[in-house]
């Protein structure tokens, strides 16, 4: 596929990179930074699964989304995966890692990054905009819930895959595995099936139906499922 990026200005391009950057690395590790050095914001262990996934929206939704391919943003994805996680055992968060970890930020990425690549194809050069208004909607959600554990309500934490992925961060990171993040797996894993579906016939339209039919079928699931942690 063609880089969106390539018949506009230099500017462009770099702008889209520094807020993959900013988004994907640099706004995680300051909050990161910020939680380990404040006594009175919430414990960093807590706050390591939203911001890890947050950081992984960003670098594979925006990356895939100013170059079109979707394994790019997977792989940039994981990467920022492997670099927050050293970065939270460094400032002293005590995280477990193996291979529930690494099937959840696999799943995390590849749903990320299918609508990266769905996004640069319909935002025609400017589908990394769309990504960073996304990432940075679903992270003021997110951080707010966060901040905040009962200020939102449920159903509308459960329509956001920022969401899905933090909770299967947070089980797997706990140690105590994928059971009750499950529901949240399947979700991700199903949505970037039926984007990369859009994706494949673009430009049949009709395909959209499917992945919002998926997309809100999901969050019914995840929403409903006993025993899923929205918070």
């Amino acid at each position: 596929m063609t880089s969106p990026t390539a018949s506009q200005p230099l500017f462009w391009p770099a702008a889209a990179w520094l807020a993959t950057a900013i988004a994907g690395f640099i706004a995680p590790v300051t909050a990161l930074l910020i939680l380990a050095n404040t006594p009175a914001s919430p414990p960093v262990a807590v706050a390591v699964s939203p911001i890890l996934a947050l950081g992984m929206m960003g670098a594979g939704i925006i990356a895939a989304s100013i170059i079109g391919k979707f394994w790019t943003g997977v792989g940039l994805a994981l990467l920022n995966a492997v670099c927050l996680f050293g970065v939270s055992i460094a400032v002293g968060a005590p995280l477990q890692v193996g291979a529930a970890f690494a099937l959840a930020a696999l799943i995390a990425s590849l749903s990320f990054a299918a609508r990266g690549a769905l996004f640069a194809l319909s935002g025609a050069g400017k589908g990394w905009l769309i990504a960073l208004f996304v990432v940075a909607g679903e992270a003021a959600i997110l951080l707010t819930a966060m901040a905040m554990p009962d200020a939102l309500p449920g159903w509308l934490l459960a329509l956001l895959p920022a969401q899905w992925a933090n909770m299967a961060l947070a089980a797997a990171l706990d140690g105590v595995g994928l059971g009750k993040a499950v529901w949240a797996l399947i979700a991700l894993a199903a949505t970037a099936l039926a984007t990369l579906l859009v994706v494949r016939l673009w430009p049949k339209r009709w395909t959209y139906s499917v992945m919002f039919t998926t997309w809100i079928a999901m969050s019914a699931l995840v929403y409903y499922q006993p025993g899923v942690i929205l918070g």
